[in-house]
């Protein structure tokens, strides 16, 4: 884990008129875990500092929960998404099951996420992630939450779950690496599609022509700090101020304004998430 540091002065200057044509929503980051605990308001502070109104911080397992939970309540641009995640299967228990469904009925959480599933991994037990997954997405069904999806290399093991369940009330796939045809899919379920750090690079060809192509309705943006930086920080700890690099890469993209790009991903993730 790359530990985090501050690098930037307070402006006098700063005010809440100056930032509001820049509002931006990061729909996905991890600021409240360990390596941010001695930076965190000054994280805090860069991220209003660009013009991000709202972040969404999802949950991995039940260790973290409490003080994700305590941030969100304390500081109201942050919004709760506790879940347990596919990669984290040795730290989960039964009990955490049933915690998370009783967070979920008290309607003080978002969404339940980060949940889904990984085959990247080859280690991890695949049939305890799928039953951990329909867990998960009954509680969601039954409280009527959004998800936030965490997919490798299992989107069509994923849409099939969603289908069977019929889940219907979407969410977010976060870091998104399937094909075009699986964004529409998703997208057709309620989806959005969440737009990080990937973009910035030429490599990614990819992802790239998807996001170029996909309905501006069905866009978010995300950074996932601290991991996925874009190219310019490449080998860093990712942060959330860093958002605005990924408008200028999905405008560019689109042939869009990041003005255009920046009304339309924020409109999205309140439409999908419920924010105010």
């Amino acid at each position: 884990m790359v530990y985090c540091t501050s690098h930037y002065h307070r402006s006098p200057h700063l005010n809440s008129r100056s930032i509001r044509w820049m509002h931006m929503i990061d729909t996905h980051c991890h600021i409240d875990i360990d390596v941010f605990s001695d930076t965190f308001e000054d994280v805090l502070y860069k991220a209003r500092s660009v013009g991000i109104s709202a972040m969404v911080v999802p949950g991995v397992d039940r260790a973290g929960w409490d003080r994700l939970l305590f941030l969100c309540q304390n500081y109201s641009e942050l919004f709760s998404a506790p879940g347990l995640h596919p990669l984290y299967i040795a730290n989960h228990r039964p009990t955490h099951i049933i915690e998370l469904e009783a967070l979920a009925q008290k309607s003080e959480i978002s969404a339940i996420g980060e949940i889904g599933l990984d085959y990247f991994v080859e280690s991890v037990d695949l049939t305890a992630q799928q039953h951990l997954f329909e867990q998960q997405l009954n509680i969601a069904k039954t409280t009527q939450l959004p998800i936030l999806l965490h997919v490798r290399k299992a989107h069509d093991q994923v849409l099939a779950t969603l289908r069977r369940k019929h889940f219907p009330y979407g969410g977010i796939v976060h870091a998104f690496s399937g094909s075009y045809q699986q964004a529409m899919q998703y997208i057709k379920r309620g989806f959005c599609i969440g737009v990080g750090g990937t973009i910035t690079y030429s490599r990614a060809t990819r992802v790239r022509k998807i996001v170029k192509e996909l309905p501006s309705e069905s866009l978010v943006l995300e950074t996932d700090a601290p991991d996925i930086p874009p190219a310019g920080h490449h080998g860093k700890c990712n942060l959330p101020e860093y958002l605005p690099e990924i408008v200028e890469s999905l405008a560019a993209l689109r042939g869009e304004t990041e003005e255009t790009v920046k009304t339309y991903t924020s409109s999205n993730a309140k439409r999908v998430l419920g924010l105010p």
